[in-house]
């Protein structure tokens, strides 16, 4: 008897598409999920880095759930994931730093984690994440997105001088900040996407270095419930990046974009054995 061809699923299909248009239009930094629609985040909304009783209950709460589901999927074939390369680089730094990373899926934050975990650093890894992330993400993931560490920003400029204040005191105490500096996040996208400057500006800023890290996948010969093959995922992270003093702060935060950008290229072309380009049609 025949097995049942397996369909792919429609969703991710039209994600698909609409990923191939918008890296022909150059829209890289635009959203291709039908995510829920966001509110704005008021000062009354948040407390940054609270670190009162509840709030530390539903954090180990929150990461005690997270850490299961991400083992179950593991334990389930549902994703695998190779060793990280570099991890070092991310021991060596002593101080605060800024991570960044290719943003394709919501299991590159488990996955960061992950690599996080394995460096045996000292402090936290705070989560830059959307607003809309943060105050209408239902269920599960909305759980995660409010609770494991993240630092939500907002639209409200009140909010936003919370925000930068959080920044602040979480890399004075020598913990991380991730931030996908990309701005969007692209299904299974294995390309590196341009980056925004914010995240190099923060380094700068801060006096802290950036620690880039590009997250590669290979398909298994395990096909998953939508179709699709499951994936084989494998951390890269790279060496520091320092602010050049020599620069002023804005040249200082581009250099470090380009080195960034540089070392993504090199772990896209040395792992998947092809040349970076893309479809992006230039307009003159």
């Amino acid at each position: 008897m025949e097995e049942k061809e397996i369909q792919r699923a429609s969703d991710r299909l039209a994600v698909l598409a609409k990923i191939e248009e918008y890296e022909r239009k150059g829209l890289f930094d635009q959203d291709v999920e039908q995510d829920p629609p966001g509110r704005v985040l008021h000062p009354e909304d948040i407390k940054y880095l609270d670190r009162g009783l509840v709030s530390r209950t539903k954090r180990n709460l929150s990461f005690g759930a997270a850490r299961l589901f991400f083992r179950r999927l593991l334990k389930q074939k549902k994703l695998y994931l190779n060793p990280a390369e570099g991890v070092e680089h991310l021991s060596s730094v002593d101080g605060g730093a800024v991570i960044t990373c290719n943003h394709f899926h919501p299991f590159d934050s488990f996955i960061m984690q992950k690599v996080f975990d394995l460096s045996k650093r000292k402090g936290k890894m705070y989560r830059v994440i959307r607003e809309g992330n943060y105050t209408s993400f239902p269920g599960f993931y909305g759980m995660l997105m409010r609770n494991c560490d993240t630092l939500p920003l907002s639209s409200d400029p009140a909010t936003m001088k919370l925000f930068l204040k959080a920044v602040r005191q979480a890399l004075n105490e020598k913990n991380c900040l991730l931030i996908y500096a990309e701005q969007s996040l692209w299904w299974n996208y294995r390309k590196p996407k341009p980056m925004k400057l914010g995240a190099f500006e923060i380094a700068v800023r801060r006096g802290v270095p950036v620690v880039p890290c590009f997250i590669t996948f290979l398909d298994t010969d395990r096909i998953g419930e939508d179709g699709f093959p499951i994936l084989s995922y494998t951390p890269h992270v790279g060496a520091p990046i320092y602010a050049d003093p020599a620069l002023s702060k804005k040249e200082a935060a581009e250099k470090m974009r380009a080195e960034n950008a540089a070392f993504c290229k090199e772990v896209y072309e040395r792992v998947y054995g092809i040349p970076l380009t893309y479809t992006t049609e230039t307009v003159e």
